[in-house]
């Protein structure tokens, strides 16, 4: 029987935790387990934005059991996302210090854009539609809405409201009230409203809501009134009936399970602004979301990866020197080779720093003076689909140091990581711009690098170097550069 490999995704919610694996099977992907853990992120927030110690501990062991569930999945098979929770707290590093210690696959931080981004491949690719419609996810943190017709988003959008924040701001302790229903729906229409002239003016044809707090809203209007699709009266009905009852604990409806309870009422009315300000005569939910998202692009092979589609783009639209960006890649592809063993370095790092040198000249359509810095402040503040947050600052890091002075202290308020691995991979960058400053391929001598720990030596012919002084005054100056991040740079000529 042949052998299909498992991939899996996790997504750290605001409100729950999920694992999804499947299986690539002929071309498609197979469904074979999922996991669900409510852990209440979002409600563990203080008012300083610092996660607690309760809520860290929530969270710990449900990765912990995930960790289980993934037993002997290589890293390479598993993707780890989390969303508004973990990208606003302010202890975020202490909390996946501890995480690491229970769960060995990397926790990468995404924008609420990529997130958004991420919920819409979940839906388009099971939902096939040929026109434009939108696509709503309420979770526990953040709403997320995207327009889009096919596989292509057009319109993407995450607010900081959800069904958790909301609980905790207006009903914390389980009263309702038509007067705390009319604070939080305003509170919501004020989140949304910055957007609803773009999103009504690219219009769409139907409405799809997804993943739980709008599928917990979907079972209690098929319950009450058999419909499938969510209407704005049904929604108010809905309202009605908590409002009589008074406390949620009164609420009782069989398709209302008793741990949403303690988010269903801010959800509502969340989702309640949403119909008014959009304007969404009916809603239909579906079962597919970020996971599935995720799923699908880790299915995908190298070519419709959606980073390398989003900086071809970038570099497209600031007409970076194509050619150039390419030369400085098959440098660094021979550089990361020959120091694959010394350095471990992977084709991961090798296709972070080809990315990397085709952005290191974006500053350039702000001002040649400072390009590097210009640069890094594109990268790092641009949308950039694909990207974690943690890549993001990664490339942006690359970009403002690819060039002169390296500042420690800056370089240690974009890279989180420990930086012994981003040190040499940030020196093999700079090397690799270096010997193609001047643009002239041709004219490049056969050229070797070499390392033992942190030391470096690059390996070049005698009779070439003496007859390009400058080139040898360009790498003798970078010996001095790299000193500062603890590398020794050396030359050998041959």
């Amino acid at each position: 029987m042949r052998d299909y490999p498992s991939i899996a995704a996790v997504d750290l919610g605001s409100n729950s935790f999920h694992l999804v694996v499947a299986r690539e099977v002929d071309g498609r992907l197979q469904l074979l387990h999922k996991e669900k853990q409510r852990v209440y992120l979002a409600a563990g927030l203080d008012d300083d934005f610092n996660l607690s110690d309760d809520a860290i501990a929530r969270a710990l062991d449900t990765l912990s059991q995930f960790a289980t569930t993934l037993h002997d999945f290589p890293k390479e098979s598993v993707q780890v996302v989390a969303t508004y929770t973990l990208r606003n707290c302010k202890n975020l590093n202490y909390f996946l210090a501890k995480a690491k210690q229970v769960f060995p696959y990397p926790i990468n931080v995404i924008s609420g854009q990529e997130e958004a981004r991420l919920i819409y491949q979940g839906v388009a690719n099971h939902e096939h539609d040929s026109h434009n419609r939108l696509v709503i996810d309420i979770g526990g943190g953040s709403t997320e809405l995207v327009i889009g017709q096919h596989l292509t988003h057009k319109l993407l959008s995450s607010r900081n409201v959800g069904c958790v924040t909301m609980q905790k701001a207006y009903f914390a302790d389980g009263k309702l009230s038509a007067k705390r229903f009319k604070k939080a729906e305003i509170k919501a229409e004020q989140q949304i409203e910055s957007i609803t002239a773009s999103y009504l003016r690219l219009g769409w044809n139907t409405v799809i809501g997804t993943s739980g707090t709008i599928k917990a809203i979907a079972a209690m209007v098929h319950e009450l009134t058999q419909a499938d699709e969510i209407t704005l009266p049904i929604l108010e009905q809905i309202k009605q009936l908590f409002i009589d009852a008074g406390n949620i604990d009164n609420v009782s409806l069989k398709s209302l399970p008793e741990e949403r309870k303690t988010s269903i009422a801010g959800g509502l009315a969340v989702l309640i602004a949403l119909f008014r300000q959009l304007r969404i005569e009916s809603m239909r939910l579906s079962e597919y979301a970020l996971r599935e998202g995720l799923l699908f692009e880790m299915h995908q092979t190298d070519e419709f990866d959606i980073r390398t589609r989003t900086i071809n783009t970038f570099s497209d639209h600031y007409n970076i020197d194509k050619q150039h960006a390419d030369n400085i890649c098959e440098t660094i592809k021979l550089f990361t080779t020959q120091l694959k063993a010394q350095w471990q370095l992977s084709s991961y790092d090798a296709e972070m720093l080809c990315w990397a040198a085709k952005l290191h000249e974006v500053g350039l359509a702000i001002n040649s003076s400072g390009m590097h810095k210009h640069g890094a402040y594109i990268v790092r503040y641009s949308q950039l689909p694909g990207f974690t947050q943690a890549q993001q600052l990664r490339l942006s890091a690359l970009v403002r140091f690819y060039r002169k002075k390296i500042k420690m202290p800056e370089l240690t308020e974009l890279i989180d990581e420990e930086l012994t691995h981003f040190n040499r991979i940030l020196a093999v960058f700079r090397l690799s711009v270096l010997v193609n400053q001047k643009r002239q391929q041709d004219q490049l001598p056969e050229l070797s690098i070499t390392a033992v720990d942190n030391a470096l030596i690059l390996h070049i012919a005698a009779e070439w170097i003496e007859s390009h002084s400058l080139f040898q005054a360009d790498l003798e100056q970078e010996q001095n550069y790299l000193k500062t991040i603890g590398i020794q740079f050396n030359l050998s000529f041959r």
